[in-house]
Formats: structure tokens, C-alpha cells, sequence
């Protein structure tokens, strides 16, 4: 079932990256895929050039570099799928994790064509000055340090002109090869193609958005207005929009830039104490969390204070999905290896009759953790292989839940590198602690009692109305039943040999029975038409009887159970 046909600009785009492909080495891919056969029957030629000199760079190398010489939408592709340790081996992960984007900087006078369109007025009526030299350049915007007439030092955030249009139709493109590649390929459907993809889109349309970074940030600077140790850029929102975003200057030390965080004084055991509990809050009391917090993504400031910036990628969390993370790890901790396998289970939507091999490689697991000092627990060591025996099962994550799995790595990353002593697994014993008891606190279970009490009721009342309905369909003979026997087919097929063997047996007894009548007239001269006849009868009867005390034999074990 081929790919229906696109545009012609999305054939083109086709054939570039398939290309690219080709040339690193994943040509096979591309013939796997019958992405050859869709561009041949397109008209379009598919340039076989030869591979590029990268026969001794293994294959994730080769992958990180065809995602970035394809573009934007694949570079953060790539970024998205560094997430989904559920699918991919540790060494495609820490490659893809070395995505950047690498990409020169942008004429300012051509930069700001498209946002001053936007706001109606030039930028220079907004801002006292904007330095045109970048502080940062990527695939979708560049920031520029700037003030504003009321004298605020800030960064503004702009998006690049016509990226919206490029990313939307690579993103096009990449859902129909996923709708494509689910439906011709059964072991490529079960990692649910579609669903990265469109995890893929939800994420890259809020980076394009820039309104909604802001709101996100404005959302976890609330959840630590309590706190004045952890903080958020503030949002200048008369100036942002889609395509632009306007947000204080931090004048503080890059959490990248490792000698200055050790030459200005900072405890660093201080602050990644306060990192990780900031973003253990937002994951297990706000369920909302920043889903990249490395190094590069926070400030320092004087009295060991954090600020967290670029807000384009977070994590949202349901109370059912927290409670069972919490589930999951309480199981570990007691050893519940069924526990914790039923969970994994539930969230990769599969059957368990499916998976009875999990439950002993969990416990295997959990039995080589238990014993281990905490200090000495490397808990993203630990994601990474409880995802890994989830892949080698052919089990899948929800995209929330590879998010936080993400997190919880870069965390743990960033943790070590300011305190090598850092122990991720006693800064969340306490939150998970709080989870337990307020899950069995009287104001949850009195809520949860209500909640039942309402769903019940809904179903009571709901009851009369749902019966009529049914009523109503079973008379427009709407109504169809379906039932499904186990082993039908077997029992049918042992039906049919039975049958079988008794029509056999009445032909072989008619056969004795008619030739013994004919050959019983004693003295009688009997045509030899006849007498031959009778013959063949005895001849058949006997050969029928050897067929029934065969296949009898067989069907009861002598010949083995059919």
C-alpha cells in the first residue's frame, strides 16, 4: 500500500532527504520504507550518490549528523526522541542528546522584517537600544540583548522568518511516512509511530510559539512564589507574542560554564540540593516541570539562588499517572517485582499473558539494586535499564512519562557535576514520602469517596436513558453479536474428521452388508459382472475398516494428539 501522492514541494523535500539519508549510510532504510518505489512512480529521481567517508563512524554518529544536516524540524525531532530511552539503546540516546542547533546567525535587518510587521512599528520604537550581535542563534530563533524605553535590561527572543512554513511541511510529511510505516510494517506499528510523531508536532508548535514559553514560565514562577531561593524570568507581555519573546536579563553565572560557577564562591552542594528539589516539586506536587533542566538551561545568582530559563519543552503530569510513578518506585522499594511489572504494563497499554517474561526480569532487577548503598545508586543508570527491559519486551511509554524519565536524567546529570556526592535517590525519598501519606489522608479519601459516589450515581440515573437506547437500536436492528470461542476452529476441525470417519463407517458397513447379500445366494451362477462387483465391495469394506481403526488410533494419542 503505497504513500498516496503529495505535493509536488513535499516530493522534492522527499527526495533531499532522502539523499541525505543515502549518503550516511541508511539507504536500506529508505528501501525498507519503499520510499524508493513512492519517488520512482512520482517521477522523481532519487540522487544515488555514493556515501560519504563515515565507515568507521558507528551508526548513531551517522544518525546525529543526517538529523542536523536535514534541518530544524529533525533537529528537534532528534532532541524528542533523546527522550524515548523506551525505544532506543543508551548509545543512540547519549548521540542524540548532542543535538544543537548549529546554525549561523541571521542579517538582524532580515531577522526582524516578519516581527515588525507584527507589532505594526519598528523595533527601535519599543526598545532604547537592541544589540544587533546575537547572544545565542538557533534553527527556529536568535536572542539579542536589548533595553526598553522604561530602562528594564531584557533578552528578546525572534523567531526566524519562514520557519513556521518549513517546519509545517516536514512535519506533514513525517506524519504520512509514520501512517504509512504503522500500516505496512507490524513491528514498526507497536512503537506507535503516530504517536511520536504527533508528540513530536505538539512540541516543536509551542517552541514556534513563543506566547506559550512565556506562560509557561509564568506558570512555574508562581509555583515557587514562596520560595525565594528558586525563580523564573519575568515576561514582559505588551511586547511578546507568537513571534517574539521579551523577558528580564539574568545578570547571573551560566550553570554551563563550569570554571566561573567555581570561581564565584557558590555551594555547590547547596545548589544541587535546591535544583533538585525544585524540579522534584514541580514533577510530584505542581505536575508541571521543566522537562530539560542541564546546565545550560539555569542561572546562578549571589546566596546560592536558581533561576531556570527556556521554558519551550515541559512536562505535565495527571494525578493518576504522578500516583502510579509513585506506585512504581514504593514497589521497588518493597520488592513487589508483580507490582511494579502491572504498572509498566498499564502504561504501555499491553496484555499481560503477552509479557510473563517481564515480572522475572523486574525481579532480577530489583534484586540488584536492593543492598546497594544510596550513595552509591546512579538513578539515571537505573531509568535506563527499566526502560531497556521495557524495549527488549517490545513495550512503549507514554510520551509524559519520557519526559519525566528525561528530567530525571538531566537532573541527576546536573546534580553530579556540582556535587559528585549527590544523591538523587535520598533528595526524592522525601517527596515520595509526602505522596504516600496524602494519598491515604482523610481529605483524598474523602474526595475519592465522592468522586465514586458521583460516578455511581451518574451511572444509575444514566441507566433508564442508555436501556432505551438500546431498545431503540435493537429494533432498527442496529444490534449485531459478535461471539468469539476460543479454539473454534480446533473443535470445528475435530468436528469435521468425526463426521468424516462416521460417513466412512456407514459407506463400509452398507459395503459388507450389500456384498455379503450377493454372494449369499447359495448355488446360484451369478453373472460375473456381478460376482466382481461383490468382490470390490469386500475389497472396499475391508480397506474402509483399516482407514477407521487407523485414524481412530491416531485421534486417541497411538499416532500422537491431533
Amino acid at each position: 500500500m503505497p504513500i498516496p501522492p503529495g505535493s509536488p514541494s513535499e516530493l522534492r523535500r522527499l527526495t533531499e532527504l532522502s539523499t541525505i539519508l543515502i549518503r550516511y549510510g541508511f539507504g536500506d532504510l529508505l528501501r525498507y520504507a519503499g520510499v524508493d518505489q513512492i519517488l520512482e512512480k512520482a517521477g522523481e529521481l532519487l540522487h544515488r550518490g555514493k556515501q560519504e567517508q563515515v565507515a568507521d563512524e558507528p551508526a548513531p554518529v551517522r544518525m546525529r549528523k543526517a538529523l542536523e544536516e536535514m534541518g530544524p524540524s529533525f533537529i528537534k525531532l532528534g532532541q524528542i526522541l533523546s527522550t524515548r530511552v523506551d525505544l532506543f539503546p543508551q548509545e543512540y540516546i547519549r548521540e542524540l542528546e548532542k543535538l544543537r542547533d548549529h546554525v549561523p546567525t541571521l542579517s538582524f535587518d532580515k531577522l526582524v522584517v516578519e516581527i515588525e510587521e507584527e507589532l505594526g512599528r519598528p523595533l527601535k520604537e519599543v526598545f532604547e537600544r537592541i544589540d544587533i550581535v546575537p547572544l545565542a542563534a538557533g534553527s527556529i530563533a536568535q536572542t539579542h540583548r536589548a533595553q526598553l524605553k522604561t530602562g528594564e535590561d531584557v533578552v528578546v527572543k525572534i523567531r526566524r522568518p519562514g520557519i513556521r512554513g518549513v517546519i509545517e511541511a516536514d512535519l506533514r510529511l513525517l506524519t504520512r511516512i509514520a501512517r504509512f510505516a504503522s500500516r505496512r510494517f507490524e513491528d514498526v506499528a507497536r512503537f506507535h509511530p503516530e504517536a511520536i510523531i504527533k508528540e513530536f508536532a505538539n512540541s516543536i508548535h509551542s517552541e514556534l510559539d513563543f506566547a506559550i514559553e512565556g506562560r509557561n514560565a509564568e506558570t512555574i514562577a508562581t509555583n515557587f512564589s514562596d520560595d525565594p531561593d528558586i525563580s523564573s524570568p519575568k515576561v514582559f507581555w505588551e511586547w511578546t507574542n507568537e513571534m517574539m519573546n521579551v523577558q528580564a536579563f539574568i545578570d547571573g553565572v551560566p550553570g554551563s560554564d563550569r570554571d566561573a560557577v567555581d570561581s564565584s564562591g557558590f555551594d555547590k552542594k547547596v545548589i544541587a540540593l535546591r535544583g533538585a528539589n525544585a524540579v522534584l516539586k514541580m514533577m510530584f506536587e505542581d505536575r508541571f516541570f521543566h522537562a530539560d533542566p542541564h546546565p545550560g538551561n539555569v542561572f546562578y545568582l549571589p546566596g546560592n539562588k536558581i533561576v531556570f530559563i527556556d521554558f519551550g519543552m515541559v512536562g505535565q503530569l495527571s494525578r493518576q499517572r504522578r500516583d502510579e510513578m509513585v506506585d512504581l518506585l514504593h514497589g521497588m522499594v518493597e520488592r513487589r517485582a508483580d507490582k511494579v511489572t502491572e504498572i509498566l504494563l498499564t502504561w504501555a497499554d499491553a496484555d499481560a499473558k503477552q509479557n510473563l517474561q517481564l515480572e522475572s526480569r523486574i525481579d532480577a532487577f530489583i534484586d540488584r539494586v536492593h543492598g546497594v548503598a544510596l550513595d552509591r545508586l546512579d538513578i539515571a543508570s537505573l531509568t535506563r535499564d527499566l526502560f531497556s527491559a521495557m524495549r527488549d519486551h517490545d513495550l512503549a511509554l507514554p510520551s509524559d512519562l519520557t519526559l519525566m524519565a528525561k528530567a530525571f536524567a538531566s537532573l541527576d546529570g546536573m546534580g553530579r557535576q556540582l556535587d559528585p556526592e549527590f544523591d538523587m535517590v535520598e533528595a526524592a525519598r522525601p517527596f515520595l514520602r509526602r505522596q504516600m501519606l496524602r494519598r491515604y489522608a482523610p481529605d483524598r479519601l474523602a474526595r475519592k469517596a465522592r468522586e465514586g459516589a458521583a460516578e455511581g450515581l451518574d451511572l444509575v440515573t444514566g441507566l433508564p436513558k442508555d436501556l432505551k437506547k438500546l431498545l431503540q437500536m435493537a429494533q432498527r436492528g442496529q444490534i449485531r453479536l459478535g461471539i468469539d470461542i476460543v479454539q473454534m476452529e480446533h473443535y470445528l476441525d475435530r468436528i469435521d474428521r468425526s463426521v468424516t470417519r462416521l460417513t466412512m463407517a456407514i459407506v463400509t458397513s452398507a459395503l459388507i452388508m450389500g456384498s455379503s447379500m450377493v454372494m449369499s445366494f447359495s448355488g446360484a451362477k451369478l453373472p460375473v459382472g456381478l460376482s466382481v462387483f461383490a468382490m470390490m465391495g469386500f475389497t472396499a469394506s475391508i480397506l474402509g475398516g483399516l482407514w477407521l481403526i487407523y485414524t481412530t488410533w491416531r485421534s486417541r494419542g497411538g499416532g500422537g494428539r491431533r
